[in-house]
């Protein structure tokens, strides 16, 4: 049986470089004074029969901040956790019900920026066994996995734009199925899956 994990294995031990949700848009410099918030976000791959699973989560439709998007499980680095690691370790559980300890680290993707203001550390990671997928009711409103595959695929990738704050603005999409998978979430995935194909 070949090693599914072998090509993401071998991605992450290429040097990378940090991703931004102004890739497609030109640098916008930091307001003087501000800086961003450290979040971890865990990209959770699981073996199935058909082949790898990402898990994903679709966000509450209550939340302040990107109500109803898809997302991978994490959130802002708290105070008391001692590496994004940790934190996206932590937020899994809490967001997905997915056991730290069920879980083997493969590395970090380099820091991503989003416009909200925060600094995204991407944590790669093998589920090792299977798990039920138990959605927070207060922040997820739906846990679930999509095929790896179509995701580490840069030609599943298109380019999308809207007007935010008065400016048109360009982002990276990667739909699947029912599920619209777009601006940070998708741009972390790219880069991926860009480094995969290299």
């Amino acid at each position: 049986m070949p090693d599914l994990f072998a090509p993401v294995a071998a991605a992450l031990a290429r040097p990378g470089r940090p991703s931004s949700d102004y890739d497609l848009n030109g640098a916008t410099p930091l307001p003087e004074g501000a800086r961003l918030r450290p979040a971890a976000v865990l990209v959770a791959l699981q073996q199935g029969p058909d082949g790898l699973h990402l898990h994903l989560t679709k966000r509450s439709a209550q939340l302040r901040h990107h109500p109803g998007q898809i997302a991978l499980p994490g959130g802002k680095i708290e105070l008391n956790d001692p590496s994004p690691v940790w934190a996206a370790l932590r937020e899994a559980r809490e967001e997905i019900g997915l056991d730290p300890a069920n879980v083997e680290v493969m590395g970090t993707l380099a820091p991503h920026r989003t416009v909200t203001g925060y600094l995204v550390t991407p944590v790669v990671a093998r589920v090792c066994a299977p798990f039920v997928l138990c959605a927070e009711p207060g922040e997820v409103e739906e846990a679930f996995c999509v095929p790896f595959a179509h995701f580490a695929d840069p030609a599943n990738y298109r380019i999308e734009g809207r007007l935010w704050r008065g400016q048109q603005r360009c982002y990276y999409v990667a739909p699947w199925g029912p599920y619209y998978v777009w601006g940070a979430t998708a741009r972390i995935l790219r880069s991926l899956a860009d480094r995969m194909a290299e």
